[in-house]
């Protein structure tokens, strides 16, 4: 990072300085690939958390479907649709002032054929705001991905454990493992970057596979799970706040305990309205 005469450090990509945020686009990616500067992204659903991750510098926030889990309360993500995904995202994006929002296909809604693909991808770009979106699945997913690079829209590719195909993959199984693993890995990875994609998701896979991975793409990779030595990394922004409860993925760091610190705040309100303690004189208006 180099600093202005003022003092003030410039962001390595997409960013400024305090005089005001310029979006990151999909070119910086590329460019944080060439200079080894690491891209780093959440999930969002909502305007309020959009907004406090941009300002935090985040360099992209994912609608994804994890929003299933998160918002919806399903056991897994297939269940989501376009029409519930599509206010989530339109929120994240009137947050986000310098992030790139990725909105996320959700499963049904791209697979079936390209033409499917481009009209969903349509439809979330004219619909919420968003400046990418992001589908699921390595070569069987190329063509799809062609096309609506095609029709002028971004697209950040994923592959690896993709959770849409978590009954076709026998349950949340780490992937790339052994040389057949790694060697379809990378044939995805190289279909993803064939079709256009602009950067791709690498999800619960060795990090020497990873590794293999980002070092024979031009285009930078993400990690979800799969180790230090890809391009950026992204993380279910519930599961590294600590508001989500039960069982945590083994590669999730948690930096807050949100939860734990709602519950024990509803508890205390409550408390306060039994005792008579809230409201107080100081919460009237006279």
């Amino acid at each position: 990072m180099a600093a202005s005469e003022s003092g003030e450090v410039a962001a390595p990509y997409g960013g400024g300085t305090s005089g005001g945020p310029r979006r990151v686009r999909t070119r910086h990616f590329l460019q944080a690939k060439r200079d080894g500067h690491p891209i780093v992204g959440l999930t969002s659903y909502d305007f309020l958390s959009a907004q406090i991750f941009d300002r935090a510098g985040i360099d992209f926030l994912l609608v994804g479907d994890s929003a299933g889990n998160t918002v919806f309360g399903y056991d897994t993500t297939l269940p989501v649709t376009v029409d519930e995904l599509i206010p989530l995202t339109r929120a994240v994006a009137r947050a986000a002032q310098r992030a790139l929002v990725v909105a996320d296909l959700p499963f049904g809604s791209y697979e079936t054929n390209p033409r499917e693909a481009v009209h969903t991808a349509i439809r979330f770009m004219k619909e919420t705001g968003a400046h990418a979106v992001k589908l699921e699945g390595g070569e069987r997913s190329a063509e799809q991905i062609r096309h609506i690079v095609e029709a002028g829209i971004p697209v950040m590719a994923h592959i690896g454990f993709t959770p849409q195909s978590e009954h076709g993959l026998g349950g949340h199984v780490i992937q790339g493992r052994g040389e057949a693993g790694a060697e379809q890995l990378l044939r995805d990875a190289r279909a993803v970057q064939a079709a256009g994609a602009f950067a791709v998701v690498l999800e619960m896979v060795p990090s020497d596979a990873a590794k293999a991975v980002t070092e024979a793409l031009e285009i930078p990779t993400i990690s979800v799970g799969a180790g230090p030595h890809c391009d950026g990394q992204l993380l279910v922004w519930t599961d590294w706040a600590g508001l989500a409860t039960g069982r945590i993925p083994r590669f999730v760091k948690q930096y807050a305990q949100i939860g734990k610190d709602l519950e024990a705040a509803a508890v205390a309100f409550r408390e306060d309205v039994a005792s008579g303690a809230y409201p107080a004189p100081e919460h009237e208006y006279e």
